[in-house]
């Protein structure tokens, strides 16, 4: 197995981790139903789901004896 010719430094180390960072995700409101949603996802508005500004999924209704 392969070693390392010296020991890297706990600073040296952290300083080059500082650089991975959490994005903003980016958030997007639908022009039909005016929902913010993120991108590229299915997102739910009055119990019916959608994506891309098309329902996918219908609302289901209840049937009242």
């Amino acid at each position: 197995m392969a070693h390392p010719k010296s020991r890297i430094s706990k600073q040296r180390k952290r300083k080059r981790r500082t650089h991975y960072k959490a994005e903003i995700p980016h958030v997007l409101t639908c022009k039909n139903t005016g929902e913010a949603h993120l991108m590229h996802r299915a997102y739910w508005h009055e119990g019916n789901m959608y994506y891309k500004g098309q329902m996918v999924i219908e609302a289901a209704v209840e049937v009242e004896d």
